[in-house]
Order: structure tokens, then sequence, then C-alpha cells
């Protein structure tokens, strides 16, 4: 994986984000008032395109907010094979994991595109949660969500062939990052087959094989790293059959 040299630069530190934490998914539904309580604490960052973020192992206390871009999740084996957990964007939030059990990181993340987070530290978090009951119960549904994902991650790669995880993945990716324009979903990110191979536990040759095949099909268009689903019914066809 090709990185740039980590660089991060400082938003305004007096800035009320109350309204734009109204559309992270983990505080949705709280409080005007919490939300403000909360924005006190946060500290504005922006990450450019190929910063590493946090590496795995290192010390879990912080977590982020994105506001802007995408964050990849991602582990490296022994061997140097790359396996993509989950893409990030904007509403979401980005290694919650270590807040709660103070352990180190399990995962890395990096920067896909220039992003704009709000960090917030452990021990304020910890107190939000405990002045906030709803707020425990929002984190206990992501977690739950987490959990989901990871099992069905694991589930797709022991059950189902390439071919079928690919189409899965495409409609999935189009689902998160698409936008329909009749029956045609355009995947507005632009994923490296590495990438893309990575999320679907398989090797580079082998997913651009499945796509090459896709695309001849007419089913799927491949064009700079940008990929179109012309039929996504056929796609899902093979996901169902």
């Amino acid at each position: 994986m090709t990185t740039v040299a980590p660089r991060t630069t400082l938003g305004s530190p007096s800035r009320d984000y109350s309204g734009q934490l109204a559309n992270i998914y983990l505080f949705q539904g709280m409080t005007a008032e919490s939300l403000r309580t909360l924005s006190t604490r946060l500290r504005p960052l922006n990450y450019r395109q190929g910063t590493i973020v946090f590496g795995k192992d290192d010390p879990g206390q912080t977590c982020f907010l994105i506001l802007e871009g995408l964050i990849k999740i991602y582990v490296t084996s022994e061997d140097g094979q790359e396996v993509v957990l989950s893409i990030l964007k904007s509403g979401e939030v980005v290694g919650e994991l270590s807040l709660l059990d103070g352990v180190p990181r399990s995962a890395s993340a990096i920067a896909m595109e220039t992003s704009r987070v709000l960090a917030l530290n452990r021990n304020d978090f910890l107190d939000f949660v405990r002045e906030t009951p709803e707020a425990a119960m929002a984190v206990l549904s992501v977690l739950s969500g987490r959990l989901r994902h990871a099992d069905a991650t694991i589930t797709d790669a022991a059950f189902l062939d390439l071919p079928t995880r690919v189409a899965k993945k495409l409609l999935e990716l189009g689902e998160d990052f698409g936008t329909k324009v009749g029956p045609v979903i355009e995947i507005s990110i632009k994923l490296r087959q590495q990438d893309f191979a990575a999320m679907v536990s398989a090797t580079r040759e082998s997913v651009n094989r499945s796509l090459s095949a896709l695309e001849e099909e007419g089913i799927i268009k491949v064009d700079r790293q940008k990929i179109t689903l012309l039929k996504p019914h056929l796609l899902r066809e093979r996901v169902e059959y």
C-alpha cells in the first residue's frame, strides 16, 4: 500500500458542532442540549488522502466522527496480505471499540480521500455515555451492527464462491455509495482493484477476472477505478440464486 507521510491539520477549536453531530449515526435522536455539551469536548482534524489515521496495536484513546470523506478500516497479515473490514463515510464513527475496553487498536485506518473528522477522547466519551443514557444504547446499536457485519463477512468467505462474493459486494457498494440514474447505479468512490480484492478475501488477479466477465456480459462497467452497475438486477439474481 502506498501512503503519504501522516500529516494532519487542525480546524477551529471553538466551533459549535452540535448541528453536525445530529447527522452522526451514533448521536441521532439525542437532545440538542446533550449535543452541545458533547460539542465542547471535540477536536476537529483534517486528514489528507493516504494519511494513516491509526495503526493496528496503537493505543486506543480516541474515536473519530466523520464529517466528510472516506476512511478505510483494514488488517494486514504477516505475509502482507490486506483484508478490508469496512469503508466508512460521513455520519459514521471510527475507532469506537478501543474507547470502551481501553485495549490497543484491533485494525488500522487510512483516509481514502481528504477527510474532516471530530476527535473524541476516551475519558470524555465515557463521561458522556455515563451522563447520557441514550448514548449508551446508541453505542450498543453501533457495536451490534459491527458484529453482524463481521459475521456476514466471515460467512460469505466460507460459503460463497468468488463470483457470488463479487456480485454481493458490488451491490453493497452501490447501496452505500451509489447514485441511481434510472436502472443504473454509479458507485461514487474510486476503488483500486487491490482494495476491492481485499474486501472479498481474494487475489487481485482472480477479482479482475470476475469483474472482466461481468463487464463482458454488460452487467457492469469499469472505468478508471470507477464502477457502474448497468444491470444491478442481474447481480441480485446471482446473489439470491
